[in-house]
């Protein structure tokens, strides 16, 4: 299998203050980040080695307007648990980037409001104006926001890869629940070593 790194784009979902770094929002609730930290150091291994191939590095952010003016349903229904613990709301610091990633100046970052990073934002048009046919998907978290995104990238026909060891979940079983219906629609699994090899360039 050969890729032209030239026309791949990695999606690094959600590497953010909330979801990795002490301090965040999943920090207090008490939540166990180590599985997300790894994953998201995972994501920087191939960046770093993906970016010099020549391609496309796109990090997301799920960030919402001071408020939460613009979560509709998802923060006044369906996870209204968000607004109560004060998560991922814009200028609170829990939306930043996690001081686990350092963006290089050509990377492309993408503020989303929902769970996946295709819904009112710019990233598909980023994808159509790069002549992007492929894309690699890692990050946090592995059944919500990874898999929201893997589906719709994968039904708008990219050549679409789940980094299984790249990406990571609260739960070992929803993780893995998560993986394998997303290898069996929508992507093709690709572990970091795989990966590291195809980019070589």
């Amino acid at each position: 299998m050969t890729i032209d790194p030239h026309k791949t784009a990695l999606i690094v979902i959600d590497p953010q203050v909330s979801f990795c770094d002490p301090g965040g929002s999943m920090d207090r609730q008490g939540r166990d980040l180590a599985p997300l930290q790894l994953a998201v150091t995972q994501c920087v291994l191939v960046a770093d080695r993906a970016r010099a191939a020549g391609a496309t590095i796109i990090w997301t952010r799920m960030v919402f307007a001071p408020g939460y003016t613009d979560g509709g349903e998802l923060t006044n229904r369906i996870r209204p648990n968000l607004v109560k613990i004060g998560a991922l709301e814009r200028g609170s610091g829990d939306e930043e980037l996690s001081m686990l990633v350092s963006p290089a100046p050509e990377d492309v970052i993408i503020d989303k409001p929902r769970f996946s990073a295709l819904i009112n934002t710019g990233l598909e048009q980023v994808l159509k104006d790069r002549g992007i046919n492929t894309v690699i998907v890692g990050g946090v978290t592995t059944s919500m926001c990874v898999e929201s995104t893997v589906r719709d990238i994968g039904q708008r026909d990219y050549q679409t890869f789940v980094l299984t060891d790249a990406c990571a979940d609260f739960d070992t079983k929803v993780h893995e629940a998560s993986l394998a219906a997303m290898q069996f629609g929508f992507a093709k699994e690709l572990s970091v070593d795989d990966a590291l090899t195809l980019l070589k360039g």
